[in-house]
């Protein structure tokens, strides 16, 4: 039975570039899919660095310990990731930082309550993947958010606080209790799951076999 729409849940963290491909991705398959395939996205955090300190760390170094990689192999993944993110439009800076980014899944709680979630989430991964600024500092959370169209200085508030940290925790644990343990993953109808960051082609051909009842 074909369905009337479909709920998009992207789990995800601002610190992971295929996050960033993942998103532009599947943002040209919906405009693709309007009026064709009814959809309802929403953001799922998901930690990638979850015991990363406020002060950061440098990303080669980092990628070097977390993943045993040379300095060299950083810089292949970086290049392939840089392609990958031009063929959807997304631009990738020389990002010398990894920063922690459990204020900005608190920021983008209460932006989803407020209804903006789509323009704050983009605007991080701009922020963080296109021009190395922190995600998780209070005065980027707010400038990001007054630019989206939420209340800027409540965004400081909230990312200076602790308010909404058992919210995010909870859908945290939700989605490893289901077995989410990369990102991108696109939960479709907390049923169907595609995984990692697929091309427009792909995101469009998925949903609409699922739209259909298949």
């Amino acid at each position: 039975m074909a369905r009337e729409s479909l709920d998009l849940a992207f789990v995800s963290d601002v610190a992971c570039p295929w996050c960033a491909i993942g998103l532009a991705s599947l943002t040209l398959a919906l405009s693709r899919l309007d009026g064709e395939v009814a959809t309802r996205l929403r953001f799922e955090p998901f930690e990638l660095n979850p015991d990363m300190g406020p002060a950061g760390e440098e990303v080669v170094p980092y990628l070097g310990r977390k993943y045993g990689r040379t300095p060299e192999q950083v810089a292949e993944v970086q290049a392939r990731i840089r392609a990958r993110g031009e063929e959807v439009g997304f631009a990738f800076t020389t990002r010398l930082h990894v920063w922690n980014t459990f204020a900005a899944h608190r920021v983008l709680h209460w932006a989803a309550l407020e209804g903006r979630a789509t323009e704050l989430k983009r605007a991080l991964l701009r922020a963080y993947h296109g021009e190395g600024r922190n995600p998780g500092a209070p005065q980027v959370l707010a400038e990001l958010a007054g630019a989206a169209g939420l209340d800027a200085a409540r965004a400081r508030a909230i990312a200076e606080g602790d308010e909404f940290t058992a919210e995010v925790r909870e859908r945290e644990r939700l989605w490893l209790s289901r077995g989410v343990s990369a990102v991108p993953t696109l939960v479709v109808d907390e049923h169907y799951v595609v995984e990692g960051a697929q091309t427009p082609e792909a995101y469009a051909r998925a949903l609409r076999q699922i739209a259909a009842g298949g």
